[in-house]
């Protein structure tokens, strides 16, 4: 049986049956896409970013290497997928027209993809600044497609994924709760002697037991001088008395994720710790403040520097106060659609979500970062996660 007939077997028993939303909810959000499109004068939008897939489709799949592609149009989709990813293709979307190539043949998506843009588009969308544009699809098309411009739309899928359904925020609020599982057990194993990974271990089992699929990223745990590095992770190092643990999880519940920030001591905290854990909250509790529906993101980018001020000098933080988290594939939990950092105009609404991940890093010495994952609503702002606010372990 090859992936034609597999795909055929499949769709007669399977087909849609892990599909996450129902069919409703992806109309909705097609229809917003292609209001989009018929805006920006874009006749087709050619998607490869696997969780704009998975958001306009319900695909969803662990191998996000390979190329797949979306073309979207006024009145048709496609779904391109490789042989090994024909299984996912089926069950977890509805999409009619699916169509595989040889995963060892990356040069058979040509065809399809120039007879589905050839008849439908003068004009192409494509996300110029994602990874998983592969440049060989691009020049290919170009040169055999040489009167259909090409142009960047990147934004446009995430300006309508930036406000969540209700659906999509039952799935971050099971999330939210799952990492809380996660992180409660990681932190109950802390104690000197004992490794960073022993700790990771823990969390992750807890998150799994607490019914997680395979996270966006794995969790991060790091100890002492290594937690002052930003994105290290574990590795087998010995917590060592009265030193910081640092950890960030984010459980997925049908790919969404609400990530947390916790770091506890193990053992007594110091002054300046305790000193750094407060700018923590200071900045955190600013946020919660400042994030309100027709506030922009700089004014509270603003509103957070303003509060992070008195430890400006002394630690590093990387200038984001805040991003959106919604759907999402390895390697990252980030969804892209928006930052809550100087220079950002955009306005909050109610049902945007982020994760506010604060972590200021004494170069050198250690890490503190603490965080929450936040709704916006029409009063303000709601904490989906649930963090205990303390430095030492109960």
């Amino acid at each position: 049986m090859d992936f034609n007939a597999y795909q055929k077997a499949l769709t007669l028993l399977s087909r849609g049956s892990e599909c996450p939303f129902p069919p409703e909810e992806y109309d909705h959000r097609l229809a917003r896409v292609r209001q989009l499109m018929e805006a920006d004068d874009i006749d087709a939008l050619l998607l490869t970013d696997s969780s704009d897939i998975f958001y306009l489709t319900g695909y969803s799949t662990f191998e996000v290497s390979v190329h797949i592609a979306l073309v979207v149009t006024a009145s048709s989709l496609l779904l391109q997928v490789p042989s090994i990813e024909m299984g996912p293709a089926i069950v977890t979307t509805r999409v009619d027209n699916v169509t595989g190539y040889r995963w060892e043949g990356i040069g058979e998506v040509m065809l399809p993809l120039i007879d589905a843009l050839s008849d439908a588009a003068d004009t192409v969308g494509i996300d110029a600044w994602h990874g998983s544009l592969r440049l060989g699809v691009v020049e290919g098309l170009k040169a055999r497609l040489p009167g259909v411009r090409f142009v960047d739309a990147g934004g446009l899928v995430k300006k309508v994924r930036i406000v969540k359904s209700e659906r999509e925020i039952a799935f971050l609020r099971r999330s939210a709760s799952v990492t809380a599982e996660g992180l409660r057990a990681a932190v109950a194993s802390v104690r000197p002697g004992i490794t960073d990974n022993e700790v990771a271990a823990a969390g992750a089992r807890a998150l799994l037991d607490a019914g997680s699929e395979f996270m966006s990223m794995q969790p991060i745990v790091t100890t002492g001088m290594r937690s002052s590095v930003i994105h290290t992770n574990h590795k087998r190092c010995p917590i060592e008395p009265d030193e910081p643990v640092f950890l960030e999880f984010g459980a997925a519940w049908h790919r969404y994720t609400a990530p947390m920030m916790q770091t506890v001591i193990a053992g007594k905290p110091s002054a300046e710790m305790q000193r750094v854990f407060e700018g923590c909250r200071k900045v955190v509790d600013t946020l919660l403040t400042a994030v309100k529906p027709g506030n922009t993101f700089e004014s509270a980018a603003q509103a957070a520097d303003r509060a992070l001020a008195p430890l400006g000098d002394k630690v590093f933080f990387s200038g984001v106060f805040g991003y959106t988290v919604g759907a999402q594939f390895p390697p990252s939990w980030v969804e892209g659609s928006g930052f809550i950092a100087r220079g950002g105009n955009t306005t909050f609404k109610p049902g945007m979500v982020f994760h506010l991940p604060i972590c200021l890093r004494i170069p050198g010495q250690w890490g503190i970062g603490c965080s929450e994952t936040i709704l916006v609503t029409d009063q303000g702002t709601e904490v989906l996660t649930d963090n205990p606010w303390t430095l030492t372990p109960a």
